[in-house]
């Protein structure tokens, strides 16, 4: 008989939004006739906008001649969009990356699972708490922790606790970590990291030989322009840094998949015997190993997010749910919660009542107003007596989610 992997079964019971799928389902079998009202997962609700949609019906029927029809493209990405990558998203902001810097995937959590591969076994991992789930589980997956502990943290992690206490930002590890995730705009908790903040984390990474992946994921989101979209707008990052973007919340991407990732070639490991190798080739022979590329008509479809009228599309999406965050704080600060996030991010994060955990409020919302959220813990364990709400939902459902909330106060 075949042996299994014995680090899956360190996991800790269901992945997150498995478990809160499981809860919600139980109820409503139980209350058909109840309308639930779903800001737990952060999935966009509006439709692709029409360019994009334009972009992609045009690109199939390419596909339906001989002259347009595509095979396999370049693992990396075709040139048309990579060019528009760096020129919009780096080039504009005054960041100089390279084209053969940018690796087009089908989604951010896959690019923050996979990376760790490159990276030895033994190497040491550090990460916001609370945190993404992905980037614990998957190193739990690999074989780089130990078991978990009964507060809920695994051995060979060293965990940075952000909660009001510290307003949400980590104090720099005192123990060295091999890597550092961080992501800004934070999920869950919606905050973000001034220039004067990565700044800190950059020359710490330097200092200490630390690399860090920097998930950007909801850099779109961002109003004050004082803060920073990418970390490569901190001098030296480019040594340091692995950065993560996506077209998933940004242009509504979540059921198309498209995502990419930054490794400059100045970034560098070491091996067992000390000589000096680029992440850049390793990751460049994993990806054209293990990958195919993203597709013809997605990689138009994301093209078409940089024409004028995507931009413009695009950003009257974020500005959409942007109001919605604006709608779910104002209407929980004046139930008397206290709230965190929604002004540079799509999240809002909440202190649960006195005496509920964080699951406890999960079911007492979901019982009491029908409203689905996410429970902190599911976050980490700093993420206990915390909850997540999402603006992702359509603007009549917030409104009627904040009117049950404030019934319930």
């Amino acid at each position: 008989m075949a042996l299994i992997n014995e680090n899956y079964l360190k996991l800790k019971a269901g992945y997150l939004f498995p478990e809160i799928g499981r809860r919600v389902k139980a109820y409503s079998d139980a209350h058909p006739g109840q309308r639930i009202i779903r800001l737990g997962i952060g999935d966009v609700t509006l439709p692709l906008p029409k360019s994009i949609v334009n972009a992609m019906k045009s690109a199939a029927d390419d596909m339906g001649t001989s002259s347009g029809f595509h095979g396999y493209g370049p693992e990396q990405g075709y040139d048309f969009l990579v060019n528009k990558i760096v020129e919009n998203d780096f080039q504009a902001r005054g960041i100089q990356i390279s084209a053969d810097e940018v690796f087009v995937s089908d989604g951010s959590k896959c690019d923050s699972g996979n990376i760790q591969e490159i990276f030895a076994i033994d190497s040491k991992i550090a990460v916001t708490d609370p945190v993404y789930p992905v980037y614990v589980d998957t190193n739990v997956m690999a074989g780089r922790t130990g078991e978990a502990g009964s507060d809920g943290r695994y051995q060979n992690i060293i965990y940075m606790p952000c909660t009001a206490e510290n307003n949400f930002q980590p104090e720099l590890p005192k123990e060295r970590p091999d890597i550092i995730y961080l992501c800004y705009p934070n999920n869950p908790t919606g905050m973000v990291a001034s220039k004067e903040k990565l700044t800190e984390w950059v020359t710490y990474a330097k200092k200490n030989q630390s690399i860090i992946f920097f998930d950007a994921a909801y850099e779109a989101f961002i109003q004050d322009e004082s803060v920073p979209r990418s970390i490569y707008e901190i001098p030296g990052a480019r040594e340091v840094a692995i950065e993560f973007r996506s077209f998933s919340k940004t242009a509504g991407f979540t059921g198309i998949r498209c995502a990419y990732i930054v490794i400059p070639k100045e970034l560098k490991g070491k091996t067992t015997q000390g000589e000096e190798v680029s992440f850049h080739s390793l990751w460049n022979r994993r990806h054209t190993t293990k990958f195919n590329g993203v597709s013809y008509v997605t990689q138009k479809a994301a093209e078409a997010c940089y024409l004028p009228e995507g931009k413009k599309e695009i950003q009257e999406s974020i500005a959409y749910y942007m109001k919605n965050a604006s709608l779910i704080k104002k209407g929980l600060d004046e139930a008397g919660y206290k709230t965190y996030g929604g002004t540079n991010a799509p999240y809002i994060w909440l202190k649960t009542p006195e005496g509920k955990t964080s699951w406890e409020f999960f079911d007492f919302l979901l019982r009491e107003a029908q409203i689905v959220g996410t429970p902190g813990s599911g976050f980490g364990p700093s993420g206990e007596g915390y909850f997540r709400l999402s603006a992702f939902g359509k603007r009549e459902d917030v409104e009627e989610a904040i009117l049950r909330i404030k019934k319930l106060s």
